[in-house]
C-alpha cells in the first residue's frame, strides 16, 4: 500500500539521492512545479522517472495550472491562458460565452498537460473572494464574488480538464476566501461566525462534494469551528466541518504541508510533527512540495501506509483517473484556439 504522502522534486531531474528516497518511501503520488519544468521532452521523462519510482505505475501526478498568475507551465515553450477572474468577470456581462471560453480555456490546458502524462490538475479553486480578502492568495484566482457563480465558473472549468482526460482537485476546504494575510507565510484567523460560513463559503464545496475524487484543505484558523487549530490539523474541521457538513468523502490531501501557515512560530510544530498531526486529524495524504531532501525524510518518518479508509478512496480515484483517461476526446488544437480568441474579442468588446 502506498504511503499517505505526495511530495514534490527539487530540479528538472531526478538525482540519485531522490530516486533511491521515493523508491523506498514508495509516495502515493508526486507533485510538479515551475521549478521542475523546462520543455516538452523534458517534463515527459521526469514524469516517467517519477512514476518508475514507486510501485504503482499509474501513480497521480499534480500540477497546479489555473492560467494567469499560477501556472508552472509557461510562454513560450506553453501557451498563454487568462486568469479566472478575467472570465469570471465576463461572466457577469455574457454569462454563455464567458462559460464557454472558460471552459475551451480550461481544456486547452489539460491538452498541454495530458500530453506530458500529468493527469491531475489542483483545479477548480472554489473559494468565494470576499472584499478584504489577501490579494496574493486569492485575487484574479477566484471564480467569483458569490456561490452561484463561482459553482458555475467550477462546472465549467471541471468539464474542460475532464475532456482533456485531466482529473481536477477540489480546493481550498472549507474555503480560503476570508483570509486577510498569505498562508504561504503565515496563519490566517477567519472569525465568522459558523452561519455565515455554511450559508456561503461551504456551498461550493457541498455542490462539488460528490462529483470530485479528490479535495485540499486550506491552511486557516476558523474560530468558530476550533480556536487552537489550523484547518489542516484540527479533527473538528476535516471530520465535522468537510467530512459531514460538506459532505466531501474522498480522497482528502493536506495543503502544502511545508507553508508558514504552519509554522512552528504559529503552533504547527516541525514539518514531520504537523504532517503526523495532519493525518491524525483525518487528512487521508500529506502534500509536501519544496522538494527539500531533509523535510522529505521528516515528513516520511512520522507518515505510514495509507488507512484502509483512504485507501479505498484513493482505489476510487485512480478508477475515476483512468476512465477519464479512456474517454478523453482528441482535441482539435487550432480550431479550439480560434473559438476561444473569437470569445474572448466578443466578451472584450
Amino acid at each position: 500500500m502506498p504511503r499517505a504522502i505526495v511530495f514534490g522534486c527539487a530540479g528538472t531531474a531526478l538525482d540519485a539521492a531522490e530516486r533511491s528516497f521515493f523508491r523506498d518511501v514508495d509516495p502515493y503520488g508526486f507533485i510538479l512545479f515551475a521549478r521542475n519544468i523546462e520543455h516538452r521532452d523534458q517534463v515527459r521523462a521526469l514524469v516517467e522517472d517519477l512514476r518508475g519510482c514507486v510501485s504503482h505505475p499509474h501513480a497521480p501526478v499534480l500540477i497546479d495550472q489555473e492560467g494567469g498568475r499560477v501556472r508552472r507551465m509557461r510562454p513560450p515553450e506553453w501557451r498563454d491562458y487568462l486568469a479566472p477572474g478575467v472570465f469570471a468577470e465576463a461572466y457577469g456581462r455574457a454569462p454563455e460565452a464567458a462559460l464557454e471560453a472558460f471552459s475551451l480555456s480550461a481544456e486547452l490546458m489539460a491538452g498541454d498537460l495530458i500530453e506530458l502524462g500529468i493527469d491531475v490538475d489542483c483545479v477548480p479553486m472554489l473559494d468565494i473572494r470576499q472584499p478584504d480578502s489577501d490579494t496574493t492568495v486569492i485575487g484574479n484566482r477566484a471564480l467569483g464574488d458569490d456561490a452561484a457563480t463561482v459553482i458555475a465558473m467550477g462546472e465549467a472549468m471541471l468539464a474542460g480538464v475532464e475532456r482533456a482526460g485531466v482529473c481536477g482537485v477540489i480546493k481550498h476546504m472549507p474555503g480560503h476566501g476570508r483570509s486577510v494575510v498569505d498562508s504561504h507565510t503565515d496563519l490566517p484567523r477567519v472569525e465568522a461566525p459558523f452561519a455565515d460560513l455554511a450559508a456561503m463559503d461551504f456551498l461550493p464545496f457541498r455542490h462539488f462534494a460528490d462529483r470530485v475524487p479528490y479535495g485540499m484543505t486550506g491552511h486557516l484558523l476558523f474560530s468558530a469551528i476550533d480556536e487552537g487549530r489550523a484547518s489542516t490539523l484540527s479533527p473538528r474541521v476535516i471530520g465535522e466541518t468537510i467530512r459531514r457538513d460538506i459532505g466531501f468523502d474522498g480522497l482528502l490531501f493536506t495543503d502544502d504541508i511545508s507553508m508558514g501557515a504552519l509554522a512552528e512560530r504559529v503552533g504547527g510544530g516541525p514539518v514531520g510533527e504537523r504532517s503526523r498531526r495532519a493525518i491524525e486529524a483525518g487528512c487521508d495524504v500529506v502534500l509536501h512540495c519544496n522538494g527539500d531532501m531533509g523535510e522529505m525524510r521528516a515528513v516520511a518518518e512520522t507518515v505510514g501506509a495509507m488507512t484502509d479508509r483512504a485507501a479505498d478512496r484513493a482505489a476510487r480515484a485512480d478508477s475515476y483517473r483512468a476512465a477519464l483517461s479512456e474517454e478523453r476526446r482528441s482535441i482539435d488544437t487550432e480550431a479550439s484556439v480560434r473559438r476561444l480568441e473569437t470569445l474572448l474579442k466578443d466578451l472584450s468588446a
